[in-house]
């Protein structure tokens, strides 16, 4: 199984909304702080019918992105999302 951060962020009034800095275009949503991660989840489950997976960068990578770091100090969030799958 793997791992992929998930940056989380969260305006007020919306839901919180979910991307992967190393999967552009893989995204999801949740209107509770409880579901993030099981949206995550299904979120890399759907990409991977699809598309290719690259392989996880490490901690120190995805928080050394600009626009990771940028999110990180306006109060966005790191998760880890684990693949239930062998891709």
């Amino acid at each position: 199984m793997k791992n992929y951060f998930a940056l989380v962020d969260k305006d007020p009034g919306s839901a919180f909304g979910i991307r992967f800095p190393d999967i552009p275009g893989c995204f999801s949503a949740a209107d509770a702080a409880e579901d993030i991660v099981p949206n995550a989840v299904e979120a890399l489950q759907l990409w991977a019918e699809d598309m290719p997976i690259p392989e996880p960068s490490s901690h120190e990578a995805i928080v050394a992105l600009p626009d990771v770091s940028n999110a990180l100090a306006e109060g966005a969030f790191l998760v880890s999302a684990p693949s239930k799958s062998m891709w």
